[in-house]
């Protein structure tokens, strides 16, 4: 084990400028509302979206699906976590039931909306389905009264930066996250 930084943006988007409109959700998705009674779900679409990506090693929890569940769990408990803000999605399989394959969650940050941890487990991504998430965690946002919303990303997921950017968000800070990563 070793100690190395992991470069991340903050990220920022004005809420009260028009948003962006995502593409329309294939009809075989689903976006389904927060209760609580989905936090297995939640977790297991994270586990699957970030298991195997850098997040995992800037945020070991990730990298495991107990560590999703606490971290579910966590995110619920939050004075600031906002049920209109965080969103599970789904995709059917026809007879073979219900894939969960993407995530956000949402947390006021005293007065900014925070996403916290949109992902897309890898066979589903490339079809909009993250923009969809991030544009109804926005809209969350915008329900409650939020002028404001950000995000952190790590520098190296190049592929969400690039997203976030064309989506509206603009860096605003650098942060660097301490982590203790296996050296192979």
């Amino acid at each position: 084990m070793g100690m190395t930084y992991f470069r991340r943006f903050r990220m920022e988007i004005d809420l009260r400028s028009p948003l962006f409109t995502p593409p329309r959700l294939p009809p075989e998705y689903q976006l389904v509302s927060w209760t609580s009674g989905l936090i297995d779900a939640h977790a297991e679409a994270k586990f699957h979206s970030f298991c195997y990506e850098i997040d995992a090693n800037v945020f070991p929890c990730l990298g495991e699906l107990e560590g999703c569940v606490r971290l579910m769990r966590e995110i619920a408990r939050r004075d600031g976590f906002l049920h209109e803000a965080t969103w599970l999605l789904t995709h059917d399989r026809g007879p073979d039931g219900l894939d969960y394959c993407g995530t956000v969650q949402g947390v006021r940050d005293s007065e900014f909306g925070a996403i916290q941890n949109l992902g897309i487990t890898v066979p589903h991504r490339g079809h909009g389905l993250g923009t969809h998430l991030l544009h109804r965690a926005l809209l969350g946002f915008r329900e409650v009264g939020l002028g404001k919303a950000y995000l952190e990303v790590t520098a190296q997921n190049t592929g969400a930066v690039k997203l976030y950017h064309r989506l509206g968000f603009r860096r605003v800070k650098t942060v660097y996250k301490a982590a203790d990563v296996a050296y192979a």
